[in-house]
């Protein structure tokens, strides 16, 4: 779909939505949409991208897979193809997500980058602005997710440094850096990966660790690390389930603290439940440190023109750097009037609470729990939106058929003609004179010519667009509405 100055040509509109109006195309946004249209409520994705899923598409690297078995990382009502791998690549994600939109006919509007998300109480609606449009919902749901932004942090000395400097968003392969001294800033899941990608195109990567790091095996006997802790959490208190994967990672990778990696004091899900922070899930990396090929560097003092001084007086120099140090919110950026949001752009209540605010305020993505929190989330909006949807609904069809004493009881207009054409709030009549087509051609002239008078008025103050529930695809009515 595309923006509006390219369907209506103007400047500037005014868009009504009917259903809630959701910020970002990514998997949570296609899984809030999808979940809404299971309950019969439409909506609007607004994507600031030209594409579905763009961090996916556009922001990382090859050799990336999913973390996590398939089945925890599937969206709402729609699962992963059978002949999937158990570890989907970043490319069969992509398919993926492409499928769900096309299954659930999913048609954000791109290329709307959100400039201001405010609820004006005047009204009761949220107003969205984009470059050329404003929009107006009664609902907002904010989808822009936990990694809108590459988080850059400051490092003494880095702009003096005479290599390339590139952060993993713009990281696709390590044959760029082969036979290169690097330095990875970051230690998480994508520094490590990245640090494995070099080793294959015989660079010499040197990970800079900043903090402490909990590495788990990715799987204990083929069975997935993240499957025995779920299932464990089951039967056990969250802190002993810590303590027995510690225990396994410590017997299957040894101790970490001797290759220079501490582990922090939190145990690893309940860390990743406080900050976010998540385990490393060694998929090879951990050997390669063994050996040597990776290198492990604690603390950086400064960035020089060609490498770097480290905390403990060592001095090397390095061709390039790159800066695994992840992403962040830009929620805070666009979204006003609301608190519901930290300054870091995280939501202040915490999960499983976190996906609903006030005044029709709605948050998918944010709960540290990667897909399966979104699709949490995503299920939860659905049906709280739908109940207020149907009431809406419900109400308004009473209000159509006994909220106006315009008509008798005999269902004929109270008013006799000639002014029986026109009633209150918008409501007129047509064909009631009791003189036939005649009347009816007066009813009609009269009707047009106040109604046209309106619509003048009303455009010359503003332009407005009511988006509508568009019908089935193959339908020739949504055909006449595209």
């Amino acid at each position: 779909m595309g923006s509006c100055k390219e369907k209506l040509g103007n400047p500037l509109n005014l868009l009504l939505v009917q259903g809630p109006i959701i910020v970002g195309a990514g998997p949570s946004g296609l899984a809030a949409s999808a979940c809404l249209k299971n309950h019969g409520v439409p909506s609007l994705i607004l994507e600031r991208s030209d594409c579905l899923a763009s961090l996916w598409q556009k922001k990382t690297y090859d050799c990336l897979h999913l973390h996590l078995p398939k089945q925890y990382c599937e969206l709402p009502l729609f699962g992963f193809p059978e002949n999937f791998p158990k570890y989907p690549t970043n490319q069969q994600f992509i398919s993926y997500v492409k499928s769900y939109a096309a299954h659930f006919s999913i048609e954000p509007r791109f290329g709307q980058v959100v400039k201001r998300a405010e609820f004006d109480p005047t009204i009761g609606f949220w107003t969205v602005k984009t470059e050329d449009c404003e929009y107006i919902s009664r609902w907002l749901i904010v989808a822009a997710g936990e990694n809108a932004e590459p988080n850059v942090p400051e490092i003494s000395g880095i702009k003096r440094f005479e290599g390339r400097i590139v952060h993993t968003s713009d990281y696709k392969s390590g044959s760029v850096f082969r036979n290169q001294r690097v330095l990875v800033v970051g230690c998480g899941n994508s520094g490590m990966e990245v640090c494995l990608d070099l080793c294959r195109y015989n660079a010499s990567p040197h990970m800079l660790v900043r903090n402490s790091v909990h590495i788990l095996p990715r799987e204990v006997f083929g069975i997935s690390t993240f499957g025995i802790a779920m299932a464990l959490l089951k039967w056990f208190p969250l802190r002993l389930v810590d303590k027995l994967l510690i225990l396994m990672a410590n017997v299957i990778l040894g101790r970490t603290e001797r290759l220079g990696l501490r582990r922090p004091k939190t145990g690893p899900i309940e860390l990743k439940n406080a900050t976010g922070k998540t385990p490393v899930l060694d998929v090879g990396a951990l050997s390669q440190i063994k050996s040597g090929k990776i290198k492990v560097m604690e603390g950086v003092r400064e960035i020089t023109r060609k490498g770097a001084k480290f905390m403990d007086g060592q001095e090397r120099e390095f061709d390039s750097i790159i800066l695994a140090t992840g992403y962040k919110s830009n929620v805070p950026s666009w979204l006003k009037g609301s608190d519901f949001f930290t300054a870091e752009g995280m939501p202040r209540t915490p999960f499983p609470k976190s996906w609903k605010g006030e005044n029709g305020l709605y948050t998918v993505g944010f709960t540290r729990r990667g897909l399966l929190g979104t699709a949490s989330d995503a299920l939860n909006i659905a049906r709280d939106i739908a109940e207020q949807w149907r009431t809406a609904m419900d109400s308004k069809k009473i209000d159509n058929s006994h909220g106006s004493d315009f008509f008798t009881a005999e269902g004929m207009p109270r008013t006799p003609f000639p002014k029986s054409w026109k009633g209150e709030n918008g409501l007129y009549t047509v064909g009631f004179t009791r003189r036939g087509l005649l009347g009816t051609a007066s009813d009609a002239l009269n009707i047009a010519r106040d109604i046209a008078e309106q619509w003048r008025t009303a455009m010359d103050s503003k332009k407005i667009e009511i988006i509508p529930m568009l019908p089935r695809n193959d339908s020739p009515v949504r055909k006449l509405l595209e």
